[in-house]
């Protein structure tokens, strides 16, 4: 995720991110200027002046006002996702946090407290790899009992959980854990599943296919076709409108697809790297 400021936006009008949407459909914006300006050639050269084609700018001056619409509730529902997964991260942090706060008081024992540090702090690191492309068990702090468990999953969160579930349990029998005590813990620990469940929902339901689908052709014909409204009143110079209004409507999409998919590692994703090492810090603060 980029950091910046919001409050010097002048500033950013120069700057040029990798994730910039100019980069990604320079491509597309030229081959666009090369297909208008054929259209455009051939209307003033071949055309002649029809009579109707003068009021097209008021059906498309209509049309745009709906495909204005269509974008907005595209890239609103694109950020509710996104900022709906921070929202999960931050209870997570703060979960972690209030998990490793009662235990580091509760447990006396090294073993037991080095156990659920490490575990802890594992849940968060899986939890972010497992939402992209999958878990690298090199990448967490295991035993070579805990490393044989988690070998025979696929759902490594989910696994690392159940591991800690035990370990409460045994703590419970043993009489380091109160009934009370036990119970204010497991709620925690049920309240990791369910941050889970939360972001394998955001990742894995995308908005439609069919609308996203049509939005793209709606786009495409509106832009393509544009000067068949504006050559009569901007001859050539229509090629760069339309390129203007594509690169505009195209980077609301791209944006709103790259937003809508938050766990990654895009610029705009969220920063789930440094969330899982600030949870990491806070474990070995805590214990």
């Amino acid at each position: 995720m980029i950091k910046y400021n919001p409050k010097t936006w002048f500033n950013h009008i120069f700057v040029f991110a990798k994730s910039d949407t100019l980069y990604i459909l320079w491509k597309e914006l030229l081959i666009l200027a090369i297909v208008t300006t054929g259209i455009t050639y051939v209307e003033i050269n071949h055309m002649g002046n029809i009579a109707f084609l003068s009021n097209m700018i008021a059906v498309y001056s209509l049309v745009g006002f709906v495909l204005s619409l269509l974008l907005v509730f595209r890239t609103n529902t694109a950020y509710d996702r996104w900022w709906e997964g921070r929202k999960k991260w931050g209870e997570l942090v703060n979960n972690s946090r209030n998990l490793a706060s009662k235990l580091s008081v509760i447990l006396e024992d090294e073993k037991d407290r080095t156990f659920f540090k490490r575990m802890i702090h594992n849940y968060a690191l899986a939890l972010k790899e497992h939402l992209r492309n999958g878990v690298v068990l090199d990448d967490l702090t295991l035993t070579n009992e805990e490393l044989e468990v988690l070998k025979k999953g696929t759902h490594i969160p989910n696994l690392i959980a159940q591991l800690m579930y035990r370990k409460l349990l045994a703590l419970k029998k043993e009489g380091v854990l109160t009934e009370i005590e036990f119970l204010s813990i497991e709620y925690n620990l049920n309240a990791f599943t369910d941050m889970t469940g939360a972001c394998e929902r955001i990742k894995n339901t995308p908005i439609p296919y069919s609308y996203s689908l049509f939005l793209k052709k709606f786009i495409f014909v509106y832009v393509t076709t544009l000067p068949l409204a504006f050559v009569p009143n901007f001859g050539y110079g229509t090629a760069l409108i339309a390129c203007f209004i594509f690169y505009v409507l195209v980077s609301m999409e791209i944006l709103a697809e790259e937003i809508e998919d938050p766990f990654g590692i895009d610029d705009n994703d969220l920063p789930t790297d440094n969330l899982a090492i600030k949870i990491g810090d806070n474990m070995r603060e805590l214990f």
